[in-house]
């Protein structure tokens, strides 16, 4: 994207905001019911960004979009730049959360889908976007088991690019996990079921899940529309 390329104070994390391009623009172009005109509507969606530390993809498709003027991009990072290394929802219009610290952005994004239920607003939609390394976080599984208590209506996408560690089966994301249109699950194969039982899948437990080609828009914005009563998680592999 050209206006990804007019960030260049975000060097050392251009691979993290690459590896994001493709999701979020499916998000904010397909799926998302927020405009810049609607970014204090109450019934608009949410999105966090909980992969925080690198945002220049999220900043070039906020401009693309209307959100902030294109001309912010050539000056991420400057002293009086409202873009900073890590977004602020204070600073930046259609930013929910501050992030950057890894692990964080998942459970903000319960507890804000949680208060929506509370409020009554069924029809808005809470997303959050990880990195598939914060799953090392030991606060992102109390969140995982939280929602799938409480069958709470969030979507989870994992970027997938296998860089999770530390006693995980690898970073692999398991056999592609597509429905019926009807959500029958009867037509998947032997080797489908057993990728739910390895890799991401396996950490996320009573979750609807679907497995993607982070660089497919389309096989992106078909695992997003999907909705369900329990949360969902849609892993993007690189």
């Amino acid at each position: 994207m050209k206006l990804l390329n007019r960030v260049t104070a975000d060097v050392k994390h251009s691979p993290s905001a690459h590896s994001t391009l493709d999701v979020l623009w499916v998000l904010y172009d397909r799926v998302l019911r927020i405009t810049p005109e609607t970014v204090d509507d109450p019934d608009r969606d949410r999105f966090f960004l909980s992969k925080g530390h690198g945002p220049a993809a999220y900043y070039a498709v906020l401009a693309a979009k209307g959100f902030i003027p294109e001309e912010w991009l050539d000056d991420m990072g400057g002293w009086d730049s409202p873009l900073g290394h890590h977004p602020d929802r204070v600073l930046i219009p259609g930013v929910e959360i501050g992030t950057g610290s890894l692990g964080h952005g998942l459970g903000l994004a319960v507890g804000a889908a949680l208060g929506l239920r509370a409020q009554g607003r069924l029809d808005t939609r809470t997303l959050v976007l990880l990195g598939d390394a914060e799953l090392d976080e030991g606060s992102n599984h109390e969140a995982i088991a939280y929602a799938a208590a409480i069958r709470l209506p969030i979507t989870a996408i994992i970027i997938d690019n296998q860089s999770s560690t530390h006693g995980w089966p690898g970073g692999w994301s398991g056999a592609p996990t597509w429905l019926s249109e009807d959500g029958d699950d009867s037509a998947m194969s032997d080797r489908t079921r057993a990728g739910l039982c390895v890799g991401i899948p396996a950490r996320f437990p009573n979750w609807g899940v679907s497995v993607v080609n982070g660089r497919d828009r389309d096989e992106i914005e078909q695992s997003l529309r999907i909705v369900e009563n329990r949360p969902r998680l849609v892993v993007a592999a690189l």
